[in-house]
């Protein structure tokens, strides 16, 4: 067994969600422990960590543990763009307060930069100790200038003249020429050189265009840091002068947003105006490279203000997100074998070759989509297509929190505004870090005709919903899809997802309410079949847990399963502990963030947790409770945060059919299972991973096998 290494005081546990002020909670309720609760922002480093013992694995292919590491970099920018520049903004504005692990925030904070530290070295050394070598020996180089032939050089010389100098803009320092303002995320070459006719210094900063590829080709599988292309050619930037010292860095910078709502178009254009100021944000990270000279990074330090504890010197490259490219090499010997998404056998194409009639699918039965494993532009995508062209369509109601720049769902959208049915689109366009993306597809929705709306003030919309009306024979009947997973092609195809598409009564009559309640002014929150945040969500699984104590104590079969990317929320945490001490196992499948401490004893130990990473970004939310005939399973969007329950729309179904029921409760048996490949967490909040069957390669090798059989 392998332990995460992470020299950071205890606890553990979060994400890099928004900045927020999470609601007071009795941490003395109940006679528990005060140390019950386990800290959000270092759970979220030590989820990191775990990416980065992904590429830390020999047992994986080269070039995946390549993009693992550029998955870290990624990862650990937002942290420090949104929940240390959260954490920077209460404290200066006095209104930080322990987090209820009992945290100081200044210690949190110092903690957090601490452990980060730690990880980015951690990082840095595997890119050269490891990662080059490897990729060295399968042809693939990651050199430095003066490691080129003189041919290669020429060549890239040539490139850099027609291609980089153009789009190039040195800006030196002096009583004319202010420091300039470094952009977040950027990277940049800071240089000090000197006038050879009168002996002075001068200091220059040159930014390396994002617009530019950062691996330069130089030949067959070698490459070059355009940033080392820049640097190697600083003459023709600074002509006269003698360049005396060139070393890169790189600034993140708060980039959360803070927008005050009332009606809709003020919203927009409040948020525009917002996207705006993100990029003149204050600074949370200084990066520098391990050589840079001290006088340098005094200057930067000077003017940027940054803290000494915000300053990260690094080996080279910096900005890891880049090994994006190098990973995207055509090398499918140093990948993950080929996968493709099957359709699911019950939407199958009939042997014409013509798609399945989805709406037929669903009248015979409800389909459970688990995607990777079912392909979504067969199953989601074709409902939406289908619902579109269907002349007896007559409305479509759809949220939308993310979708991709090239969305085909968008596009049926408007063919169905436009062919004259009524389409309602909730767009929720503070989806962060999409927000441009989102306003832009709601004014294209908007000229098409669609009704736009933006869901109710003070909540984001996260639920993922549609639902079709369709005139049939015996009347209207309704169709929806209910998933776990945004509307979006492309990371469909990367995420772990389920959806339920289905034309139960019950269901679609609720989602009818639902969408009333979203687009209107109905208040509407009794549903049979639904869980809806923020009325009634906590609350709904808080009875359910107690259910299952109250099962318990009977003398029945009792027992817990979630499936989740974070669980935060103080008061199901303590009710999960009730149900432990009562005598219910609970299994805990979380991806990211945990603040409940499993296995403490008189509190947690029937409680175990565990993490399964890989291949797959695994974001279902499943929640089973119960054993056998009488067990009860719901899906949806939320996870078990303060901001999904109290501050957003998010929507659980339970689900109607057995065969699905079995189903989504014997996969989170298996990820539980001891014998399956996952990280266990431990009372200390130290994560252990633990060999073992690995549960996507085998949803894979069942999807094969079906689509065989087929």
């Amino acid at each position: 067994m392998e332990t995460t290494d992470l020299t950071v005081p205890e606890p553990f546990a979060s994400s890099p969600d928004e900045f927020d002020v999470d609601p007071p909670y009795d941490a003395h309720d109940g006679g528990l422990p005060d140390d019950r609760f386990l800290d959000r922002e270092l759970s979220w480093i030590a989820f990191n960590a775990r990416v980065l013992e992904l590429a830390e694995l020999d047992s994986l292919p080269l070039l995946e543990r390549t993009r693992f590491l550029a998955i870290f970099g990624s990862n650990l920018d937002e942290f420090f763009m949104v929940r240390i520049a959260g954490l920077k903004r209460r404290i200066a504005a006095g209104v930080a307060v322990p987090s209820a692990s009992g945290l100081n925030p200044r210690d949190v904070l110092s903690s957090s930069l601490q452990a980060s530290r730690v990880l980015m070295e951690r990082q840095a050394n595997l890119l050269h100790d490891a990662i080059m070598p490897s990729l060295a020996d399968e042809r693939i180089h990651l050199l430095r200038w003066h490691e080129l032939t003189d041919e290669e050089r020429g060549q890239i010389t040539e490139f850099y003249h027609h291609r980089v100098f153009p789009v190039l803009t040195p800006l030196a320092v002096d009583p004319a020429h202010p420091f300039p303002y470094i952009s977040g995320l950027s990277l940049n070459i800071a240089l000090v050189m000197r006038n050879p006719r009168t002996g002075k210094e001068h200091f220059a900063r040159v930014k390396v265009p994002p617009v530019i590829h950062r691996w330069t080709k130089a030949s067959d599988g070698r490459y070059v840091a355009l940033e080392d292309v820049i640097a190697a050619n600083l003459d023709s930037l600074f002509p006269g002068m003698e360049i005396i010292d060139h070393h890169t860095f790189r600034v993140t910078r708060n980039e959360d947003l803070e927008v005050e709502e009332d009606d809709a178009e003020n919203l927009l254009k409040a948020l525009e105006k917002e996207l705006l100021r993100r990029r003149f944000g204050p600074p949370v990270r200084l990066e520098v490279d391990e050589n840079m000279s001290d006088a340098v990074l005094e200057l930067l330090v000077s003017e940027l203000g940054v803290s000494d504890e915000e300053v990260f010197r690094l080996r080279g490259p910096l900005d890891l997100r880049s090994l994006n490219e190098i990973a995207d090499n055509d090398r499918p010997d140093l990948k993950f074998p080929p996968f493709v998404p099957g359709t699911h056998e019950h939407l199958a194409e009939v042997e014409t070759a013509s798609p399945a009639d989805m709406f037929s699918a669903l009248r015979k039965r409800d389909v459970l989509v688990h995607h990777p494993y079912d392909s979504f532009a067969t199953s989601v995508q074709r409902f939406i297509e289908q619902a579109a062209a269907d002349p007896h369509v007559l409305a479509i109601k759809q949220t939308l929190y993310r979708t991709s720049g090239d969305s085909p769902i968008i596009d049926s959208l408007v063919d169905a505004a436009r062919s004259g049915k009524q389409v309602l689109v909730l767009v929720e366009i503070k989806a962060r870090f999409d927000e441009q993306a989102n306003i832009r597809w709601a004014r294209k929705l908007e000229r098409a005709g669609c009704h736009v709306v933006y869901g109710l003030v003070g909540l984001k919309t996260h639920c993922k919903l549609a639902l079709v009306i369709r005139d049939e024979p015996d009347g209207l009947r309704r169709y929806a899809h209910i998933g776990t997973g945004n509307y979006n092609p492309k990371t469909a195809r990367h995420y772990e997802d389920f959806g339920l598409l289905t034309s139960n009564r019950e269901i679609t009559h609720d989602l009818t309410e639902l969408f009333n309640s979203l687009s209107g002014f109905a208040m509407t929150s009794d549903y049979d079949s639904l869980l809806v945040a923020p009325r009634e969500l906590r609350s709904g699984l808080v009875d359910r847990i107690d259910r299952e104590i109250t099962r318990h104590r009977e003398g029945k079969p009792a027992h817990i399963a979630f499936k989740l990317n974070s669980l935060v929320d103080e008061a199901i945490i303590d009710k999960l502990y009730e149900a432990s001490r009562a005598g219910v196992g609970v299994d805990l499948i979380i991806r990211g963030i945990c603040a409940l401490r499993p296995g403490v004893p008189g509190l947690s130990e029937r409680i175990r947790v565990r993490s399964v990473l890989g291949r797959f970004l695994e974001h279902s939310r499943v929640f089973v409770f119960g054993l056998g005939d009488d067990r009860e399973v719901w899906i949806g969007s939320s996870d078990l945060m303060h901001r999904n329950l109290d501050r957003r729309v998010e929507v659980l179904v339970r689900v109607p059919s057995q065969a699905h029921v079995d189903q989504l409760a014997g996969l989170l048996e298996t990820m539980a299972s001891d014998e399956t490949l996952a990280w266990h967490l431990g009372p200390d909040g130290a994560w252990t991973r633990v060999v073992g069957a690995n549960v996507q390669e085998l949803l894979i090798e069942r999807a094969r096998s079906r689509r065989s059989r087929a």
